[in-house]
């Protein structure tokens, strides 16, 4: 045989290595969509099923894979993550105060959605000016918001199993605050990088009528995000509220998603901790009224006085599944059974 022989064959497997390969990680991509009030993920509806995992830039990745595991065995297929998160003297934002990149930070951001794209999991990223009690207020003029959207969408435009939350509560009127006019300029900004992203905003409450015209007229939101009120009534009120919230959208002439990202959680509301009857209550409220997503969220407990167990508020020294408690996991399995099949 001869070397120039020897070269083409040599080169043909090389192409063929490659070409497989590719296809390899094409198979393993996760991509998000919206197909009427439903999301997709891969072109096939599906309920995004998730957990609230706000300070996982901070935690190791030992840590993270351990926990996506156990995830993936729940049938969890959504996370919510925060890039300008600092809780407990612990800054882990992906970008300053001025909206300007931050390591190791973005770089961490970067390789949980990757990883997460290999699994299957959608991330929700979310950005908020904060108030102080999570960090020091940032992003406070238009300019610096509209920077971290424009940095952050540009560092993971690569991947498309993530969407972005332009404002956490940007109606609370505090440092948070974040006017529509604000929001539809940074939509804007974050379209023009990646006009096929999917953006919300989220809403401290329940929405008013004349607020979702806002949200979807004026910001032009892909859907909506309420937070609804944390105390005892609230699991018996979310199946008719999600009814409404779809039937005003519809008279709007729209349809989008309706995405519960953030429910009451345990050691939030004093005098009221929701138990695991209170999560599943809400979570089969919120798929028979019609929502697209549900999230068992989590935080640290705000009446012990180094607020342990954090939970995903602060994964530093222990991962988020070995801080949730008995009432906790007892509502991921009982959700485990109720959402896996829908999805499988």
């Amino acid at each position: 045989m001869s070397q120039m022989t020897l070269l083409k064959i040599v080169t043909i497997l090389i192409f063929c290595s490659s070409a497989l390969a590719t296809q390899a990680n094409q198979a393993k991509s996760t991509t998000l969509g919206v197909e009427g009030t439903r999301f997709t993920i891969n072109g096939k509806p599906t309920f995004l099923f998730g957990l609230s995992y706000y300070g996982a830039l901070g935690a190791s990745k030992q840590f993270i894979t351990a926990d996506l595991d156990d995830m993936q065995k729940l049938g969890i297929n959504w996370i919510r993550v925060w890039a300008t998160w600092a809780a407990f003297d612990n800054d882990v934002a992906a970008v300053d105060g001025k909206g300007n990149p931050r390591e190791p930070y973005l770089s961490n951001l970067k390789w949980l959605i990757s990883e997460c794209d290999r699994r299957g999991i959608i991330v929700d990223v979310t950005i908020s000016r904060g108030n102080g009690i999570v960090g020091e207020p940032r992003l406070q003029t238009t300019d610096t918001h509209r920077q971290a959207v424009q940095i952050i969408v540009s560092a993971l435009k690569p991947y498309r199993n993530w969407y972005l939350d332009l404002a956490n509560e940007r109606n609370i009127k505090d440092k948070r605050f974040v006017s529509f006019d604000e929001l539809q300029k940074s939509r804007d900004a974050a379209k023009h990088i990646d006009p096929a992203r999917l953006i919300t905003a989220s809403h401290a409450g329940d929405i008013s009528r004349e607020e979702i015209k806002d949200y979807l007229e004026n910001v032009r939101v892909d859907f909506i995000s309420p937070h609804r009120p944390r105390d005892p009534d609230s699991p018996h009120q979310t199946e008719g509220k999600s009814k409404q919230y779809l039937v005003w959208v519809k008279e709007l002439g729209k349809s989008i998603p309706l995405h519960y990202q953030e429910p009451f959680r345990r050691g939030f509301t004093e005098g009221w901790d929701p138990n695991s009857t209170d999560f599943v209550t809400d979570a089969r409220a919120a798929l028979n009224g019609g929502a697209a997503g549900w999230c068992l969220h989590n935080g640290d407990s705000r009446h012990s006085p180094d607020g342990k167990p954090r939970r995903s508020f602060d994964m530093r020294d222990s991962r988020l599944f070995d801080q949730l408690d008995g009432e906790e996991k007892s509502a991921l399995q009982s959700l485990s059974k109720i959402f896996t099949p829908k999805n499988s």
